[in-house]
């Protein structure tokens, strides 16, 4: 029997992407070569083969391990400790596993990218939100997991006088998924209980105190060494845009536009308005210069009976008079509530009568239903008590002035016509519109957003404040303390799924260390070996505490299983029955095939009900 759950991540899917079908076609030809050379007796006496897995087996270290277990009475104090952490994590990982199942069964929605079987593997290229170039780090922080996870394990068998047969780890190719601690099977059960479940605790105490331990150095003297480098960072370019177009491309910085400099992401717009012309000179990175056309693309758009705009399509006139950007858009509306557009599309260029103002849907309830307004139907208004509102931002601010009670007219265009509506503004507290209304706003211009550019901006600021950084970005309270950084890093490689932030987070790589430069103490390091330091950091400490809360699910074979199973031993024998065997299994089983049909319907059931 192997103690101490091998740290797997989780099991393969059949499922994915081009890449993941090549793998998968690498990995039968990898598993024939080892059923040959297992067939022919060609594998090592210290190799096992289980299927694809290899194990390697050494009996090296465990004269380190006898000298480590030296102080005894610290060290089962500490394992004590980590039973403490381990049964909390314990039943919050149940808890938590539990009502995510249940909230699948009963409100299904269409699986997201985080749900994708495929996405539960940390395996870079494979996981839709790990790069490749994440690899160094992933495999780092996994290395360093296992070691001190398994580490922990045999380290408490020599304290608590299990003997060691032998340790090892896992590999799936040249992956490791793995590792174990094998103990000698008669000492092992003439352990006390107390010092088995302090065994099956250390892996996961040890891989929450590396936790804790890596994020201390990343949020402090290395991200302290980090600093957001000057100009706009571009995060992605939209297709058929002016930047495309001139060959901007997703991780560049505008650092200058006509030879004014761009300082941060909020100088672009101020520069790109203030420029004269519809030709400008861009200054990319600090090195070279290309010529942009101005022109205003449209980049999202809903409700596209009312405008008749698509993404991608440009608008480069308002009547008579050309624009290229959105602040000339309104100055040729002016205080008109239509306007003429020119539309250049794939199809061509034409004309378009259409109603400028915030879009926005009618609730189904509150005070524009109320006043005998549609509900569920798009509404543009153009108007709010006489004042005009051309946008949603302007609206906003007007609704800001208001108060609850306040008698106003709503007008814009509702199927076309002209309508107005005498309303009596809500309490701000309600859920809909503006708080007070009674709608659900589209931002943009009756209901489309436009960029004179076609860039979107990377948060630089943001994520580094998140890690710890001094920058001017205020991203909440969450993380002012230590533990809320880590649960918010924690959340970076998948932030842009969960709209907490534009775009995922996977370290200073994939081109994005260009948005940051290395300063202070370690800046004589250079800008790539802190980088480096940041991104094994970074994942070391993901990766740690993933194994953690992993293991602690209460199932075999994980660590959270044999805890399970030893502490309700320890539980049913201070019963006042006739405590048996069967009882603890019962448990233990009834607990495990929960956690594992919570899994399975956590993971699948959204797509297959919502299908």
């Amino acid at each position: 029997m192997v103690y101490g759950s091998p740290a797997f991540v989780s099991p393969p899917e059949l499922f994915g992407s081009e890449l993941l079908t090549w793998v998968l076609v690498g990995l039968f030809v990898y598993w024939f070569g080892i059923i040959l050379l297992k067939s022919t007796n060609l594998l090592p006496a210290f190799i096992g083969a289980q299927g694809p897995i290899l194990t390697f087996h050494t009996k090296r270290g465990r004269a380190f391990l006898d000298w480590l277990s030296g102080p005894k009475r610290f060290w089962r104090a500490w394992a004590n400790l980590g039973i403490g952490i381990a049964l909390v994590v314990m039943v919050a990982m149940f808890v938590f596993l539990l009502f995510a199942a249940i909230g699948a069964l009963t409100s299904p929605q269409p699986t997201s990218s985080v749900q994708q079987p495929r996405n539960v593997l940390v395996i870079p290229g494979v996981n839709d939100f790990l790069p490749l170039s994440a690899t160094p780090g992933i495999v780092f922080g996994l290395l360093v997991g296992l070691v001190v996870h398994e580490g922990g394990h045999g380290l408490l068998c020599r304290v608590e006088d299990i003997d060691i047969e032998s340790m090892g780890v896992a590999m799936l190719a040249i992956i490791p998924i793995g590792a174990f601690v094998e103990p000698e099977q008669e000492s092992s059960r003439n352990a006390s209980r107390g010092g088995q479940t302090r065994m099956f605790a250390a892996g996961v105490t040890n891989n929450f105190a590396i936790t804790i331990v890596v994020f201390a150095l990343l949020f402090g003297p290395v991200i302290g060494s980090i600093a957001v480098a000057p100009g706009a960072a571009v995060g992605g370019v939209a297709p058929d845009s002016p930047a495309a177009s001139a060959g901007i491309e997703p991780n560049d910085r505008i650092t200058a536009i006509n030879g004014e400099s761009v300082e941060d992401n909020d100088a672009l717009t101020d520069r790109v308005e203030a420029a004269d012309g519809n030709q400008l000179t861009v200054e990319l990175n600090g090195e070279e210069t290309i010529e942009v056309d101005r022109s205003l693309l449209v980049t999202a758009a809903i409700g596209d009976d009312i405008t008749g705009l698509d993404a991608g399509d440009k608008i480069i006139a308002v009547g008579d008079q050309e624009i290229a950007t959105e602040t000339e858009l309104l100055e040729a509306v002016g205080e008109s509530e239509t306007a003429t557009l020119t539309v250049e599309t794939d199809d061509g260029i034409d004309e378009r009568e259409v109603p400028i103002g915030a879009l926005v849907e009618i609730a189904d309830d509150g005070p524009l239903v109320e006043s005998d307004a549609p509900a569920n139907e798009h509404f543009v208004i153009t108007s709010f008590d006489g004042e005009r509102t051309p946008s949603q931002q302007a609206l906003n601010e007007r609704l800001g002035t208001t108060d609850p009670g306040d008698e106003v007219t709503v007008a814009g265009y509702l199927d076309g016509e002209r309508v107005e509506y005498d309303v009596t503004l809500g309490d701000r507290s309600q859920v809909t519109g503006g708080g007070t209304v009674g709608f659900y706003a589209v931002s943009g211009i009756s209901g489309f957003s436009a960029e004179t550019f076609g860039v979107q901006l990377y948060p630089a600021e943001a994520y580094l404040s998140v890690l710890g950084g001094e920058t001017d970005e205020d991203v909440g309270a969450f993380t002012d303390s230590f533990l809320g950084k880590i649960g918010f890093a924690v959340l970076l490689p998948i932030a842009g799924v969960l709209e907490v932030l534009p775009y995922n987070f996977a370290g200073f790589a994939g081109g994005i260390e260009n948005f940051y430069q290395v300063e202070g103490s370690l800046a004589a390091f250079g800008d790539w070996t802190v980088f480096a330091i940041a991104n094994l950091l970074f994942w070391t400490g993901w990766i740690n505490l993933q194994l953690g809360f992993f293991n602690c699910i209460p199932a075999f074979p994980l660590d959270g299983g044999h805890i399970l199973r030893t502490s309700t031993e320890a539980v049913v024998s201070r019963l006042p029955i006739d405590a048996t065997r069967g009882m603890v299994r019962v448990v233990t089983t009834t607990v495990g095939v929960a956690m594992l049909i919570s899994f399975l319907a956590m993971l699948f059931a959204p797509g297959l009900l919502a299908g």
